[in-house]
């Protein structure tokens, strides 16, 4: 039972080292969002969609800012520094992240 428990310990110790290098958690330096109305003078670069991971009350929450996070991050591999977000209605469950990238 002990070699079990030290084993969850080490695979649990594992994703979280993981998730400290996984832009999806930490966010993304260097690309700012904006609203729509704050682009006008930007390039745009590419449309980008990302469905969450987990879905609900309970875990809804962080899966949205996995994927609003992980969009990000594919707006910085495509050159982009600026990105908006597709307005979610409040209250809603969230089924697709989706933003437009820009080069401002």
């Amino acid at each position: 039972m002990t070699q079990h428990l030290r084993g969850i310990t080490a695979a649990m110790t594992l994703l979280a080292l993981a998730g400290c290098s996984d832009p999806g958690f930490r966010g993304v330096p260097g690309v700012a969002t904006a609203s729509a109305d704050q682009v006008g003078a930007c390039r745009l670069i590419s449309h980008i969609a990302m469905q969450p991971s987990v879905y609900g009350p309970v875990l809804g929450g962080q899966g949205v800012s996995y994927a609003r996070n992980k969009v990000l991050q594919s707006a910085a591999a495509d050159g982009a520094n600026t990105v908006v977000f597709e307005p979610v209605e409040p209250g809603a469950t969230v089924y697709e992240v989706r933003g437009a990238a820009y080069a401002c």
